[in-house]
């Protein structure tokens, strides 16, 4: 399985499992798979391009994967820089910029500008896609938050 991590993420013997299942039973190439326990999801991140594959026709991919797991699965096609996972992980919204602050107190925080109609995608039911944007910025750029603006 030629999967890139960088060099501080080390996946556990589920997510390897998972990412195994998901490749078997979509054929698309995934990059990584964070396990999302506080909102039953598994969010598997892609090779590019491979959305379309890794979801199947009508969402038959993503259907069999969740009766298996019993969870949520969700899609997010990865990108080496910030801004394109950042924008990534928040599709369907548009996103029309991405900004990294450094606090002084050496916190990160993205804040992602989405056209105005899209705010409430973007944040998504209950905050889930900002909390998805924020788990993946987290384990690949060491964000600590993202703001949608």
């Amino acid at each position: 399985m030629g999967v890139f991590m960088p060099e501080r993420i080390r996946l556990t013997e589920k997510e390897m499992k998972y990412m195994a299942l998901f490749q078997d039973v979509t054929g698309a190439s995934v990059r990584d798979c964070i396990i999302d326990e506080e909102n039953n999801r598994i969010i598997f991140l892609v090779k590019p391009g491979e959305v379309g594959l890794a979801i199947g026709k009508g969402g038959i991919n993503i259907k069999r994967l969740r009766r298996l797991l019993d969870k949520d699965i969700e899609v997010v096609e990865y990108a080496e820089k910030l801004e394109e996972l950042a924008a990534n992980a928040l599709m369907p919204a548009r996103v029309k910029g991405v900004k990294l602050v450094k606090t002084s107190n050496g916190r990160r925080i993205v804040y992602v500008t989405v056209d105005p109609k899209d705010k409430g995608i973007a944040i998504g039911k209950g905050g889930r896609n900002v909390s998805k944007a924020r788990l993946i910025l987290k384990r690949y750029f060491d964000v600590d938050t993202v703001v949608i603006v």
